[in-house]
């Protein structure tokens, strides 16, 4: 087994504890938000592949069901205000398949993009809102801070002694707001040394509403900073009041906070979503 084999089988491993972990609060601390994350169905989510990025494997960590499209299929599918469509790094899209997407949002879909789809997608779709500061990051990881607590997307993301960091791609996109965009994670190291603090931003569009995040959302790395991220991932599931998973032996706490702080981001976008087309 190579190490980067070595690798990626620890992150998705931490991935699935992180999940994990966050279902198992949501039923605790939110009921209704967990009852309609099992209740999704394929159709309620459409992901559009990326050659960087891969959303998917953070749903899969989730157990969400969802439907892969195309990017060249987006030009004539029927897109339904009720579903979430998630378009990956690097998103490139045709200009006809950028109008669909406007439309789907205007119309009170969801979009949830990443990265470089800050440029191909969001400045072309969405202009005048979020843009590429034109500073690409190196290879780096960050610590992140919640901006927005009262936002519901929020619910359960980061608390108490909470400190994650997450993994800047090389030549991620930093994130300028231009117009009315909410800014829900930021980071004060993004910002010292890209110019720009934005991790997650929300904006609404007609009926709709977009969320984007800078770099990849299915974190890669993660980085160990303190004696509190060394500690075991048993810890921090007993930090949350959780009983500890046994696949999750020989992680530490780092790896399964970075993991548990995006995939319960993405579980309270897809449950809110879900709640507000009954």
């Amino acid at each position: 087994m190579t190490a980067s084999t070595g690798d990626e089988r620890r992150r998705r491993t931490a991935y699935r504890e992180g999940a994990r972990v966050a279902r198992e609060r949501m039923h605790r601390e939110a009921p209704l938000d967990a009852e309609a994350l099992a209740r999704l169905e394929a159709a309620d989510v459409l992901v559009v592949p990326g050659s960087y990025d891969h959303v998917e494997l953070v749903l899969d960590s989730l157990a969400t069901p969802y439907t892969r499209i195309d990017p060249g299929a987006l030009e004539g599918a029927r897109l339904r205000p009720e579903q979430l469509l998630v378009v990956n790094c690097p998103g490139h899209l045709s200009p006809r398949a950028l109008e669909r997407i406007r439309g789907f949002v205007a119309g009170g879909g969801s979009l949830f993009t990443t990265d470089w789809a800050l440029k191909h997608v969001l400045e072309p779709g969405f202009p005048g809102v979020v843009a590429f500061n034109d500073r690409p990051t190196g290879d780096d990881v960050v610590r992140v801070e919640i901006r927005e607590h009262d936002n519901p997307y929020l619910d359960g993301v980061m608390d108490g002694s909470d400190d994650p960091v997450w993994w800047l791609e090389g030549s991620s996109y930093p994130i300028r707001v231009l117009g009315e965009a909410e800014v829900l994670i930021a980071s004060r190291e993004l910002g010292e040394r890209y110019g720009e603090d934005p991790v997650a931003v929300l904006f609404r569009h007609g009926g709709g509403e977009v969320l984007h995040m800078i770099s990849h959302y299915y974190l890669q790395r993660t980085e160990l900073r303190t004696a509190r991220h060394r500690v075991s991932a048993a810890m921090y599931a007993a930090e949350k009041g959780v009983s500890a998973s046994p696949e999750a032996a020989g992680l530490s706490l780092g790896d399964v906070e970075s993991a548990q702080t995006s995939a319960r981001l993405l579980a309270n976008v897809m449950a809110k979503k879900k709640r507000s087309r009954r």
